[in-house]
């Protein structure tokens, strides 16, 4: 038998080669490590949140309270839309008692300001903190109620208020809106007795007709809620590939219209359709 002679440098080679795998493999495994810290601080039912989003008359006052709602559809979870966690499902109920968004904002649009405050429900895997950053931005943006030229809001966190946004379980929403003789059927939103009543399925889930854009359809809840605390009723779409308005009830259809979210255009003009009751 012939022996081969020992090649020192091939040697060097294979143990540097092992040495370097060992080196990424243990990177490898601290970065998982390290995901999986940071994974399991996010909050569950939170998609990525990278928006940009925004009735009342001049005066402090509000309007007579509105009693209005999208109607109750069968619950089915959008496609594509960010599923529920296995381990951490939606609660459907709550104790009814909500904790309140720390700190305030400064006034958005023209006008005497409404005061509002954010609140979301015990129980809730969500910080107040979170929902009232959605709601400021929704407010503010240009294409949001603001652009009536008389509107303005400004959040606040304790003191006399206007109207209240409450993030809730669909139990409660049920119940609150109840008041006001609505009927939410577990699924929907409403505005009444100045509580703008946000879902929480809704708030996670969006609709079918916004898969993809879970964040962009809270601005739609925001802006239709608030625009019925405001005054506005409902309307339907104004034509085929146009638009479909704020205060459209979009849960049920888009009905041609293409998705929006923003009672007003870029341009400071209303989108709106024919009224519907």
């Amino acid at each position: 038998m012939t022996a081969h002679k020992r090649n020192p440098a091939g040697h060097r080679r294979r143990k540097h080669s092992q040495r370097s795998a060992h080196r990424q493999l243990t990177g490898g495994l601290a970065a998982l490590a390290a995901f999986a810290a940071v994974g399991g601080a996010v909050v569950a039912w939170l998609p990525s949140d990278t928006e940009r989003p925004s009735e009342a008359p001049s005066a402090v006052g509000s309007p007579e309270p509105q009693r209005t709602t999208e109607s109750p559809r069968p619950s089915r979870p959008p496609s594509g839309a960010p599923a529920r966690p296995s381990t951490t499902p939606l609660p459907e109920s709550g104790p009814g008692t909500f904790v309140t968004a720390s700190g305030g904002s400064g006034r958005v649009g023209k006008g005497t300001p409404l005061r509002y405050r954010v609140e979301v429900e015990n129980g809730i895997t969500i910080t107040p903190d979170d929902v009232a950053a959605q709601v400021e931005r929704t407010l503010a943006d240009p294409r949001g109620w603001t652009a009536d030229g008389h509107s303005a809001f400004q959040r606040v966190s304790s003191g006399p208020t206007d109207f209240v946004v409450r993030l809730a379980t669909p139990a409660t929403v049920d119940k609150i809106c109840a008041e006001g003789g609505l009927d939410t059927g577990g699924e929907v939103n409403c505005s009444v007795n100045h509580n703008v009543m946000v879902n929480l399925r809704r708030w996670v889930l969006a609709t079918e007709f916004y898969p993809k854009d879970v964040v962009g359809y809270r601005a739609l809840i925001i802006n239709h809620e608030v625009g019925h605390f405001l005054g506005h009723g409902h309307v339907t779409c104004p034509g085929k590939g146009q638009p479909a308005p704020a205060m459209m009830q979009q849960i049920k259809g888009l009905l041609g219209c293409v998705p929006n979210v923003w009672p007003y255009d870029s341009d400071g003009r209303l989108v709106t359709g024919p009224s519907v009751p």
